[in-house]
């Protein structure tokens, strides 16, 4: 989880458009699978998004794959959390599904150069920037989020912008407040350095409450361990 992006803008924008709330993966057939196989093939996609995440060619390609490989890895992730509390949640299943076989397909041609741009998809996201445990600073892959999304904030004229942050069930109630509070406020500075100006912003930090991953007190979920960026026109 801790490899640097050092993409362009062009991959910060897939990642808003294809995090956005309205953004819905297609059925997969995984659906169909035990238990047992689902959490099997949940896990070898997760093994395939963190291998192509952590390739250096990967990485430093012109393309979405580095994207899909990061955002496969946290829905994957996600699939596999649900899996592991009795629940199959079909939204990180089919996103899982769906984006490792972006990330598996041939790669586009290049573009040259007389080519015209790629349209600007403004859908307002909804992206999730994680943190190791105890930790208020994102990793680095989060750090490039948010500079590739306060990017596109500009571009698209986004003018509000929802920054929560979150724990898991570790530590003390007061303690994990304070903690997911520092988590968004880290953020928010990130954000302010990207041109997004303190006063757009609504920075709260919500502790151990709205579990992305619902676990007993005391577990270490790094679903968990999040700030979530909202945003909107007005």
């Amino acid at each position: 989880m801790r490899n640097a992006l050092g993409k362009a803008a062009a991959a910060g924008l897939a990642t808003a458009m294809l995090t956005s709330a309205a953004w819905a993966a297609p059925a997969s057939p995984l659906l169909q699978l035990g238990k047992s196989e689902l959490n099997d093939a949940l896990r070898s996609r997760y093994d395939t998004a963190v291998k192509a995440a952590g390739d250096t060619s990967v990485r430093a390609a012109q393309d979405s794959r580095w994207t899909y490989a990061v955002e496969a890895k946290n829905q994957c992730g996600i699939a596999i959390g649900f899996i592991k509390s009795g629940t199959k949640d079909a939204d990180s299943i089919n996103k899982c599904d769906d984006f490792v076989a972006r990330l598996s397909a041939p790669p586009p041609p290049p573009v040259s150069a007389a080519s015209a741009p790629p349209a600007l998809d403004c859908t307002a996201p909804a992206v999730s920037i994680f943190f190791d445990w105890n930790m208020d600073t994102p990793l680095p892959e989060g750090v490039n989020t948010v500079n590739a999304l306060t990017q596109t904030a500009a571009q698209c004229g986004w003018k509000r912008f929802g920054v929560t942050g979150y724990t898991d069930t570790s530590g003390g109630t007061r303690y994990n407040d304070g903690l997911s509070l520092r988590r968004a406020q880290n953020v928010a500075g990130l954000m302010s350095q990207g041109g997004v100006a303190m006063g757009a912003m609504t920075v709260t930090g919500l502790g151990e409450t709205q579990l992305k991953i619902e676990t007993a007190d005391g577990v270490r979920e790094p679903m968990n361990r999040r700030v979530e960026i909202t945003a909107s026109a007005n």
